[in-house]
């Protein structure tokens, strides 16, 4: 079984374009969200650059969630976009950054989405020290406006402050 622990930030300043590593433009659809009350789990197909996959991810508002990922082909993932996730699809650049011993992930979001950027650290353990670069804001990993399955239906320009 995958487990993802993961944390989300928001992001304080861009002083971490100048660590970038590899960047990644992602476009992402929802098969299920996840959000109705009798849905288990959320169900995303992604293209980040030119791979594709379909992925399954517990449904819980939680920092652990199980998660299971695989590869599809580019062309069904970009007929199930246009076709089956509601002609709604998230738009961001995603951008690796090193930082001590850990990488994090920074989606700088576009579309309907535009404005928002966040940061993502995934760890092995819940309580796994990792050091917090200057560039970090606030925590929301317990804020489910800032999941992808929310934005999809309620996207940041709409309640953003």
């Amino acid at each position: 079984m995958g487990i993802e622990i993961e944390r989300k930030f928001l992001m304080k300043s861009d002083e971490w374009k100048a660590h970038v590593t590899e960047t990644h433009v992602i476009k992402q659809g929802y098969l299920q969200s996840g959000l109705e009350t009798s849905q288990k789990s959320s169900i995303r197909i992604r293209i980040s650059n030119k791979l594709a996959n379909i992925n399954v991810k517990s449904a819980e508002l939680s920092a652990i969630r199980q998660e299971f990922e695989y590869e599809i082909p580019l062309h069904d993932a970009e007929e199930m976009l246009r076709s089956l996730c509601g002609g709604v699809v998230i738009e961001k650049t995603r951008y690796y950054v090193p930082y001590e011993s850990h990488l994090w992930e920074i989606d700088v979001f576009c579309g309907i989405n535009e404005g928002l950027k966040m940061a993502e650290i995934e760890l092995g353990d819940l309580h796994e020290h990792f050091e917090k670069p200057d560039w970090l804001g606030p925590e929301v990993s317990h804020d489910e406006r800032y999941y992808n399955n929310y934005l999809i239906k309620n996207p940041y320009d709409k309640w953003r402050v």
